[in-house]
């Protein structure tokens, strides 16, 4: 069953594929940009450039792919224990939603009791 640190990971990469995404598009413009300087210092800088970007965009593309893999099968295994185990999964869910319960009517009484 997936869990809090596990969704925050999730978000966090998800976040790290979009910010790469947008560098990489800002590199690709900048090098656009950047195709009317002349010299062979630049030519070279250019090409350098291209290479790494494609290089970094190759390993984004397989990191993205496991990270889809991974998380099939985090809910093929969810999927299956649920199904295999039935009460045991709503045993948890009641659980967790009387601690948050509790920790709900908890924090409403003492927001009350500070207000007095």
């Amino acid at each position: 069953m997936p869990n809090n640190s596990n969704k925050n990971a999730s978000v966090t990469r998800d976040k790290f594929v979009e910010d790469v995404k947008v560098l990489t598009k800002d590199v690709q413009d900048l090098l656009k940009a950047t195709a009317s300087v002349v010299g062979d210092k630049a030519a070279e800088a250019r090409v350098k450039v291209e290479e790494s970007l494609k290089v970094a965009q190759d390993k984004l593309s397989v990191v993205q792919e496991n990270m889809r893999a991974k998380g099939q099968e985090a809910f093929t295994a969810t999927d299956g224990y649920v199904r295999d185990n039935p009460w045991n999964a709503v045993g948890i869910a009641a659980g967790i939603g009387f601690i948050l319960g509790i920790g709900f009517s908890a924090g409403a009484f003492l927001r009350c009791r500070r207000d007095d």
